[in-house]
């Protein structure tokens, strides 16, 4: 009885028949009453944001709530599979190549008890059901092979993929929550232009210098004085101070309103900014599929010697400097264009906005760029703080101290540049590409757009199931490529007349 007792005490039979009914009921108890406040709290921000019109923010929560869905379907095959996984043996010359810590000394068959009483096989005689994992590993080593994976790799694994989605998500949301606050406080340059704008919004027709815009002299040197590498490299500098001023903030949006809704000059551009950005989130705080793609790459790569996620650690870095530069270069560009056309404007200065200024003519992929940074940061600190409370500071898969330091470094710049320079650069540039966003309608708008759109459609399609009875199909066709043609051409002339009309 005695030996039972130990033997149950040091977990190694612990099997849930033999376990007390009231730990069950405890435990599993436990378990529901977390799961419950979390999604009773979920539910009440779900109503809250819908009280208050947010709709951006909701669908961020959703997508936030797809994110856990994932994870807790991860957490279950994990659990259903991990005795099939176990029960999967391969050679031991396998598991000697790329590890992340250096494998001191050979388990042999002769030891494995010794080390499975001591708990040093993988932990398992530390975990509940070690008792399955020894048994898989008993009889991977009565062939002479090794598990391909141990019950405590999986249980650990499984930690990590939850820590690195719930740091993912609560990083984007700092970040965007400081880019936000940097955001509004340019609402004292809106509010101070809606005071200015009297009437019709149209300014008096006298002549100016282009070089007596502060705008102007802010981003433009003068034809010849200005280099592509000094141009570049002014842009590079001005990210990480003033990176929006409050001439950038006037003329962009006055560009934007004389491009959209010239119609409306006293039209709230700061008001739709905030908008767009909390559409936006929605798309950062998810976790594509490609993104964990560069997971298991990364997960690969760590082998022991290569300092794998020292280098790692500067791909979002150089890739946050190149954005930031980017979105500066493209408001010195719109200053360029106008400088270099005119010498004096008479009335306001007004630049053109195009998707010619982004890569590849795409202004979402500075939205994807960032997306991808976000998560590569949040990956080096979830990945760090994992191995902190997993395996300790000392473990060897933690890496040298001259190599942590740096990478933490790196992660606080990162999440600091970020959110106070490169997303409200994002937030404003963003809108200097050829066509607005829909979040320059109301909520209202937006719907009873979508309503007229799917209304135009049905009328043209019927109309063209009657008038193509006896058509051939070439015919039929050419037929819906002008139906469509026409359909886009009257979204288009909703849109500016809804424009002009509702937008405030």
């Amino acid at each position: 009885m005695a030996e039972e007792g130990a033997a149950a005490a040091a977990g190694v039979e612990m099997k849930l028949e033999f376990t007390p009914t009231w730990i069950v009921a405890a435990v599993c108890s436990l378990i529901v009453v977390i799961s419950l406040v979390a999604e009773r709290l979920l539910h009440r921000l779900g109503k809250v944001l819908k009280r208050k019109n947010q709709k951006p923010l909701f669908d961020a929560l959703q997508k936030v709530k797809e994110e856990l869905m994932l994870l807790g379907f991860i957490s279950l095959l994990l659990t259903v599979f991990q005795g099939v996984i176990q029960g999967i043996c391969i050679p031991e010359g396998w598991s000697l190549h790329m590890l992340p810590c250096k494998k001191e000394e050979r388990i042999t068959e002769a030891h494995f008890q010794t080390a499975f009483s001591a708990g040093h096989f993988g932990g398992v005689g530390r975990r509940l059901l070690a008792g399955g994992g020894s048994g898989a590993a008993a009889h991977c080593l009565s062939k002479g092979k090794v598990p391909l994976l141990s019950l405590e790799a999986i249980h650990q694994l499984h930690i990590f993929i939850f820590v690195l989605a719930v740091t993912h998500v609560a990083f984007s949301a700092l970040t965007m929550l400081l880019g936000g606050v940097k955001i509004r406080q340019w609402k004292q340059w809106e509010d101070s232009i809606q005071k200015e704008i009297t009437g019709d919004g149209a300014a008096p027709k006298q002549v100016t210098h282009v070089n007596q815009f502060q705008f102007i002299r802010d981003r433009f040197n003068g034809i010849g004085a200005d280099s592509v590498f000094t141009s570049w490299l002014h842009s590079f500098v001005k990210q990480f101070y003033g990176s929006v001023t409050k001439s950038d903030y006037t003329t962009m949006r006055l560009g934007f309103i004389m491009t959209h809704c010239q119609g409306n000059p006293k039209f709230n551009f700061h008001k739709y900014m905030i908008r767009t950005l909390e559409a936006d989130f929605k798309k950062v705080v998810g976790i594509s599929w490609y993104l964990w793609v560069f997971v298991f790459i990364f997960l690969l790569l760590n082998v022991n010697g290569w300092h794998t996620y020292f280098w790692i650690s500067f791909i979002p870095l150089i890739l946050l400097l190149a954005v930031g530069t980017k979105l500066e270069h493209i408001i010195t560009q719109l200053a360029h264009e106008v400088a270099e056309k005119h010498s004096a404007i008479q009335g306001d200065l007004v630049v053109k906005p195009s998707d010619d200024h982004f890569w590849f003519r795409r202004p979402r992929i500075v939205l994807n760029l960032i997306h991808f940074i976000l998560f590569q940061n949040a990956f080096e600190i979830a990945f760090f703080f994992w191995i902190l409370t997993t395996f300790g500071f000392d473990s060897c898969i933690m890496d040298q101290f001259s190599f942590i330091v740096p990478r933490l470094v790196i992660g606080v710049v990162i999440q600091l540049l970020c959110s106070y320079s490169t997303l409200p650069l994002y937030a404003i540039v963003t809108q200097m590409g050829s066509y607005f966003k829909k979040a320059i309608f109301d909520e209202h708008v937006q719907e009873g757009l979508m309503d007229w759109a799917q209304k135009v459609k049905r009328r043209k399609g019927n109309g063209l199931v009657r008038s193509s009875q006896g058509q051939d199909e070439p015919s039929r066709k050419i037929e819906l490529q002008k139906l469509v043609q026409q359909t886009e051409s009257d979204l288009e002339e909703g849109r500016s007349a809804t424009t002009s009309a509702n937008v405030s």
